[in-house]
């Protein structure tokens, strides 16, 4: 534990403690009294009520949507349906920046829409809410899906056979026992679109503003720490809940249900009404999922002779000081470096979990690896800034704090990959292998290692690719001279022109063609050995 302990509490608690502290202590006292000044201020109150609203709206709208596809993955039969697994899932991969420039590609101006019935959606709470759809429509998918594919459907079918129609049937029975994996999943939703940021900050304009947009506004465009401090400790309270609430749940779905083979549910469609809804499936995946990243690199070939590609070779653009196609190079290197240190700790950390003597301080931090992902990227990232300014750990011209903030996110995804298969290892094997005389290392070695070798590489590809579009907290310290992918489009996006914006357009199609090949990978991984399926 000391490992994972000392780089949370170093890159973790210490900078996001000392943005708050130098927000809330001002001449030397402590000013509480900013909770009621800025939580009393209209703007502020209007903030927090569109981030709640928006929140709920997308959720049940990603729902309404994604259930449908739920069920058609998880129980009918056809050509195709694990690519459709991976494409559904390649959407949740893909920064958020990316996200929204596809969107935007869409429904902003000049966009598909606007250039065939003039209708222009950006700037409107209907591309925020489609885009976190788009965004979220994987994890509905593999939540309630995955539950879904392994329940029994002879409960469905007696409740048939005496005499209930098919809606009164799956509203009695498999709704009541999807109950708790919906809601773990409306939950996760919930969390993400609480805390967006990127699709808010480049589809919603001046117009709209979550939290996490405006404390990015309050701490780089104001420069009010003490309203950022507020707002981040705000935020902090709010996802905490939503976590607590969330595992609780997921309590209640691992000990409440009897589960099959899901290999022993999935039936070809049969009857008119299974085949219009795998149809209607289909053709909701191909607007909402496959025509945005359709668009966006339609749009990024549209200069004759991929000019737009052409030009991100060029250093003078004016942007960047550097060639803005380095930024490929830039963030595959940071996210690899970031990558190694995420499962380093990680698993370090899944492996501490997993002792069955561990006591109740180790358990505690289980829950404390899922901090990062509600924590404000933005505070992490300007406190860095802020804290880490004086030796020995003035790393502020290093290389190295790209990726150490980016890993801060990447590792609560390795220990979550890794910490089932861990705990499956039969603990007599190590006790055997340590009788026979073999030291802790050459136990983990022989025992361990080969069983959990793929769940290792499942976790270094999540890992990998969250790594990759990481945006709110490397927007602050990533240097001119190395931008990532994420800040690169960004910057061109935030700059008039057409060149700009086509430019933007070819790095997001860039960064999308990477994400997608390791999702890709990853998924080849899972289902090459189905016992390793998350």
């Amino acid at each position: 534990m000391a490992l994972p302990v000392a780089f949370f509490a170093v890159f973790f608690a210490y900078p996001v403690a000392a943005i708050v502290r130098r927000g809330l202590r001002i001449d030397g006292a402590w000013r509480f009294g900013r909770f009621a000044d800025v939580l009393g201020d209209a703007g502020i109150r209007h903030v927090l009520w569109f981030t709640t609203w928006q929140a709920l709206a997308s959720t049940a709208l990603t729902l309404l949507i994604a259930l449908p596809g739920a069920y058609v993955l998880a129980r009918l039969e056809f050509p195709g349906r694990q690519v459709l697994r991976a494409v559904v899932t390649v959407p949740f991969v893909l920064p958020t920046v990316v996200v929204g420039t596809a969107f935007l590609a869409l429904l902003g101006h000049g966009g598909l829409l606007d250039q065939l019935w003039g209708v222009r959606l950006d700037t409107t709470v209907w591309a925020i809410l489609l885009a976190h759809v788009f965004f979220n429509y994987a994890v509905v998918v593999r939540t309630v899906g995955g539950l879904w594919a392994q329940l029994d459907p002879r409960q469905e079918e007696a409740a048939r056979m005496l005499g209930a129609s098919p809606l009164t049937a799956w509203r009695t029975v498999t709704l009541p026992a999807l109950a708790p994996a919906v809601a773990a999943a409306a939950l996760m939703v919930f969390l993400f679109t609480f805390t967006s940021f990127g699709v808010v900050q480049i589809l919603g304009g001046p117009t709209f503003s979550t939290l996490e947009v405006e404390i990015y506004r309050q701490t780089s465009e104001i420069f009010d720490l003490s309203t950022a401090a507020v707002l981040t400790l705000v935020q902090f309270a709010a996802v905490g809940a939503i976590l607590a609430v969330h595992a609780w749940t997921v309590r209640r779905r691992e000990g409440a249900l009897k589960l099959v083979d899901a290999a022993l549910t999935a039936r070809r469609p049969r009857g008119a009404g299974q085949w219009t809804l795998l149809a209607g499936v289909l053709a909701t995946i191909a607007v909402l999922l496959l025509l945005p990243l359709a668009v966006l690199v339609q749009r990024s070939l549209t200069a004759p002779g991929f000019g737009y590609y052409r030009a991100l070779t060029d250093p003078d653009g004016g942007v960047f000081p550097v060639a803005p196609i380095s930024a490929v190079g830039t963030s595959l290197s940071y996210a690899a470096a970031a990558t190694a240190i995420a499962v380093v700790i990680g698993s370090l950390a899944a492996a501490a979990l997993t002792r069955r003597d561990a006591g109740r301080l180790v358990r505690g931090f289980d829950a404390l690896l899922m901090l990062p992902l509600g924590v404000s990227a933005v505070t992490v990232g300007f406190g860095f800034l802020i804290a880490l300014d004086k030796p020995p750990l003035d790393l502020r011209q290093s290389w190295i704090l790209v990726p150490l903030a980016q890993a801060l996110v990447g590792v609560p995804f390795v220990v979550r990959t890794m910490l089932p298969v861990l705990r499956a290892v039969d603990a007599r094997l190590r006790e055997a292998a340590a009788v026979l005389g073999a030291s802790p290392w050459r136990v983990w070695r022989e025992v361990d290692l080969p069983m959990v070798r793929r769940a290792l590489l499942v976790a270094a590809g999540f890992a990998f690719a969250v790594s990759l579009g990481e945006f709110g907290a490397t927007v602050f310290i990533a240097r001119p001279d190395n931008p990532t992918l994420p800040v690169a489009v960004a910057r061109l996006l935030s700059r008039p022109g057409d060149l700009n914006y086509g430019q933007a357009m070819a790095l997001s199609t860039i960064l999308m063609v990477v994400c997608a090949v390791a999702l890709l990978l990853l998924e080849r991984l899972r289902t090459a050995d189905r016992s390793g399926e998350l």
